[in-house]
């Protein structure tokens, strides 16, 4: 079944990865800076306005957060990464726990890496594409916000981008806006393909 993305419902949200749910099924992740418009994309994505959190507080999705396609599929809300003001000691800890969950997770078939077309490539962001290439994860990077920038801005983000993952086959790259529906069907399409196997 596929396309069923509006049909997503919440399932848990957990503080740590001891209450995941059983290493089974399938799971995509969405992962981004704080504030980078994680929680917005997956509303888009599902047509639901108020199924990821959105605050104008950056960091406030401290949980993993899980979303239920089917028995089967699951999309992964993780904890915004970055800027969040939160004690240093949560933050290596959030690091320690993401590296084991993207090296350790086999249901994992695919992610999403949400960045700012305005602020792309940034720390955190080499550091999630890191782990999704270190474990041949297809990969999706978004380049949200581009209806924020001009025409001419948002391509010259999207071919630096390109340009930096171009070395990485499972890594493609788009813009996204969540306001103007932008890079939708695209983001669509290729959560098909993560999905495609288990069909």
């Amino acid at each position: 079944m596929r396309n069923n993305y509006h049909s997503a419902n919440f399932l848990l949200s957990c503080p740590s990865l001891k209450g995941c749910p059983p290493d089974m099924g399938y799971e995509v992740v969405f992962a981004g800076r704080s504030n980078a418009g994680k929680s917005s994309a997956i509303n888009t994505l599902t047509l639901q306005k108020k199924l990821a959190k959105v605050s104008r507080t950056p960091g406030r999705t401290q949980h993993l957060v899980f979303f239920g396609l089917d028995d089967e599929r699951r999309l992964v809300d993780l904890p915004g990464y970055g800027y969040a003001k939160v004690p240093e000691a949560i933050k290596k800890q959030w690091q320690i726990d993401m590296g084991d969950y993207f090296a350790q997770r086999k249901c994992l078939a695919g992610a999403v890496l949400v960045m700012d077309v305005r602020r792309p490539l940034m720390e955190f962001d080499k550091m999630m594409l890191n782990w999704c290439v270190q474990v041949n994860l297809p990969t999706q990077i978004i380049l949200t916000k581009s209806d924020k920038v001009k025409k001419g801005a948002a391509s010259a983000a999207l071919l630096q981008v390109e340009r930096a993952t171009k070395a990485f086959p499972y890594v493609q790259v788009s813009l996204f806006s969540s306001l103007k529906k932008q890079g939708l069907s695209k983001l669509s399409s290729r959560l098909n393909d993560f999905f495609a196997y288990v069909d």
